[in-house]
């Protein structure tokens, strides 16, 4: 039987890998990546020549063919994203579902690290021992629904956003939790790290004076 390593690697911060994630990466047969390009740039700083191939949200049924192949041939691969977890809010998830559904011959196997979502729960100052985890803001269809529940919640809730629409959803969450406590995290481990903290509208006063670059990271309390 071979293996499929599902290899959490570093949201920002290079050295922010597992001795245990370098070790596979170098014995992997193949490396999966979601942008061959980016994965290169931790695999040369820690000198891993294993090869290389893109797999990724376009990626279509053939290329997913070519990976059942190679893993009936006994190959070891390694699935890798740009940065954090794989399958987590990642084309990641749409593999394994392929391999578990059909039941093809193959260990999947962790190998834990960074994951973003993680990283702001913890420095929150909220309750994390039942929080909810809601992945992107919907873009258009179901954005109006999607604070309307979020005004419902009780738990802790987390969510990603890109620097594109962070200030529209800071208003749409003016509007819809007011007075809610917010973080948000915004190149988490990078050199410009920083938390906002505050209820919606201060950290969108907070924010607007800033460049608003890098993937941020919304906690809800």
């Amino acid at each position: 039987m071979s293996n499929l390593y599902i290899i959490a690697t570093p949201i920002g911060n290079l050295e922010d890998i597992t001795l245990r994630a370098l070790r596979v990466l170098k014995e992997a047969d193949l490396i999966l990546c979601e942008d061959t390009r980016q994965t290169k740039k931790l695999l040369a700083k820690y000198e891993i020549n294993s090869p290389t191939m893109s797999y990724h949200q376009h990626s279509k049924l053939n290329k997913i063919n070519k990976i059942v192949d190679l893993l009936e041939c006994g190959k070891n691969l390694a699935l890798v994203s740009d940065a954090g977890t794989p399958g987590i809010s990642d084309p990641g998830n749409k593999l394994i579902e392929y391999l578990v559904e059909n039941k093809i011959d193959v260990k999947i196997i962790p190998i834990p690290g960074p994951s973003a979502v993680i990283s702001a729960l913890c420095i929150s100052g909220f309750p994390t021992d039942n929080f909810i985890f809601l992945g992107f803001v919907p873009h258009k269809k179901g954005r109006q629904t999607f604070f309307e529940n979020l005004a419902k919640e009780k738990r802790t809730a987390a969510f990603y956003e890109s620097p594109h629409r962070i200030i529209k959803t800071l208003e749409s969450m003016k509007k819809y939790i007011p007075e809610k406590e917010i973080a948000v995290c915004r190149e988490l481990t990078k050199i410009y790290e920083t938390t906002y903290r505050g209820k919606p509208d201060e950290v969108a006063k907070k924010i607007a004076p800033d460049q608003v670059k890098g993937e941020f990271v919304v906690v809800v309390n």
